[in-house]
C-alpha cells in the first residue's frame, strides 16, 4: 500500500492542533504561575512573537509527523486506535518524556512540574494521534 501524503497532511494538521491547544491549556492555565515565576527567577526574558510562532508552527509538524507514523505502522498493526495509540506513544516518548525530562532538569525545574508536563503530554499525544488517524485513509 501506498502512503497517502494529503491525507498524512490533513490528519498531521488535525493533530497539530490537538497538540497546540493542549500546549495553551498546559502552559497558559495549568502551569502558567510556575512558568512565569520561573522565568522571573531566573531572568528569563518572555518568549517573544518569532518563538510562539516557531512553537506553533512545529507543533503542526509534530502533528503530521505523527500521523505519517501511524501510516507507517498501520500496514504491520493493522487501522484503529491501538495503532493510533502506539502512534502517539512515540511523540509522546520523544518530547514529553525524553526532550522534557532532559529541558526540566537542565533548567533546575522542580520533579513535580517535570512530571506534569510528561502526564500532560502522554494525554495529550495520544489524543493527537487518535484524531489524526481517524482522517487518514490509505492511497
Amino acid at each position: 500500500m501506498n502512503i497517502n501524503i494529503g491525507r498524512v497532511v490533513l490528519g498531521g494538521l488535525v493533530a497539530g492542533l490537538v497538540l497546540n491547544v493542549g500546549e495553551v491549556l498546559l502552559n497558559d492555565i495549568v502551569q502558567g504561575s510556575h512558568i512565569k515565576d520561573f522565568m522571573a527567577r531566573h531572568n528569563f526574558a518572555d518568549p517573544g512573537g518569532s518563538f510562539i510562532a516557531a512553537a506553533v508552527g512545529l507543533t503542526f509538524v509534530m502533528g503530521i509527523v505523527l500521523v505519517l507514523v501511524y501510516a507507517l505502522i498501520r500496514g504491520r498493526l493493522g487501522p484503529g486506535v491501538k495503532t493510533a495509540v502506539i502512534a502517539g506513544l512515540f511523540g509522546w516518548f520523544a518530547v514529553s518524556v525524553y526532550s522534557g525530562i532532559i529541558t526540566g532538569m537542565l533548567y533546575g525545574n522542580p520533579m513535580v512540574t517535570i512530571a506534569k508536563g510528561v502526564v500532560w503530554g502522554l494525554f495529550q499525544y495520544v489524543l493527537a494521534a487518535i484524531a489524526g488517524a481517524w482522517l487518514y485513509k490509505e492511497a
